[in-house]
């Protein structure tokens, strides 16, 4: 029973560390997180730790299935003989640029964060 009421709590704290996550990362453009922590009453580092313990929350709660990956084909009109060619790939006010010489590990990389960036 007490496994229960430890996860019970556990997502309690989960869900408003999330929320204050959430509002931390909406605050007012020019106000950094030192600031919003000092006007919340949290400390960096705590606020940090709620950070990363709401992230591996969240990943231990994804589907196996939508890790999967898969092959997108790309049609042979739209790949040229071009050095140079890269694409371009945009999430929000972020631009992403990939050439053929960029590593595929700081792509993943790039993108992860990315994906948390609202």
């Amino acid at each position: 029973m007490k496994s229960v009421t430890s996860s019970v709590a556990r997502n309690y704290r989960l869900q408003e560390w999330a929320a204050q996550i959430r509002e931390c990362q909406n605050r007012l453009p020019g106000t950094s997180v030192k600031e919003w922590c000092g006007q919340h009453d949290v400390t960096v580092a705590n606020y940090y730790y709620r950070l990363r313990e709401v992230r591996k929350a969240c990943l231990q709660n994804i589907p196996e299935e939508s890790s999967a990956q898969s092959i997108v084909p790309v049609p042979s009109n739209l790949i040229t003989s071009n050095t140079n060619s890269a694409i371009e790939i945009t999430i929000g006010k972020i631009q992403i640029t990939v050439s053929d010489a960029t590593s595929p590990v700081l792509l993943k990389m790039v993108l992860q964060v990315a994906a948390d960036v609202k």
